[in-house]
C-alpha cells in the first residue's frame, strides 16, 4: 500500500478489533483509551514484526491524544544503535510513520469517532519510548 493509498476496512479492523495488548502492560483497560493503545500496539506488532511492551493513551481538552509506547525496538535497530546510528533509526522510523499515517489516522478516527486533523509519530532512545500524537477536528 503507497501512502497516497486509504486504509482497507479490513486493515482498520485489524488494527481496533483484535486484542493486541497482552503480555503489553498498559493502565488502559476499558475505554476509548484502552482501543487506542490496542491499535497502536496492533499497528508496531503488524508492521513491525515486534510490539512495545507497554502502552499508555492520554487525551487532553478532548482534541489531543498521546499514545506512549514503551520498548518494541527490533534487533537490528539495537546494533544500529550500538553502533552510534540513533539518526538513522529515528530518520527511518520517521519515514516509516509518514507510510503509515492513513492506517493510524483512520485507527483512531474509526475508535473515536471523529476525524483527525494532524499525525505525528516521535521515537526517542534513552529509554526506547515512540509517542504518537494525534489532533482531533472538533465535535459536530
Amino acid at each position: 500500500m503507497s501512502d497516497r493509498d486509504h486504509p482497507s476496512p479490513t486493515e482498520i479492523e485489524t488494527l481496533t478489533e483484535g486484542d493486541h495488548l497482552e503480555g503489553v502492560r498498559s493502565d488502559d483497560t476499558t475505554g476509548v483509551t484502552a482501543q487506542i493503545s490496542n491499535a497502536m500496539v496492533g499497528l508496531k506488532k503488524q508492521f513491525y514484526g515486534r510490539g512495545p511492551t507497554k502502552a499508555k493513551t492520554f487525551i487532553n481538552d478532548d482534541t489531543y491524544v498521546f499514545c506512549v509506547l514503551e520498548g518494541g525496538l527490533t534487533q537490528n535497530e539495537k546494533t544500529l544503535l550500538g553502533a552510534g546510528e540513533e539518526r538513522l533509526v529515528r530518520q527511518y522510523r520517521l519515514r516509516f510513520q509518514e507510510v503509515m499515517a492513513e492506517q493510524s489516522m483512520a485507527a483512531i478516527e474509526e475508535i473515536v469517532g471523529r476525524k483527525v486533523l494532524t499525525f505525528h509519530s516521535q521515537i526517542l532512545f534513552d529509554p526506547p519510548v515512540a509517542i504518537e500524537m494525534f489532533i482531533l477536528a472538533p465535535k459536530e
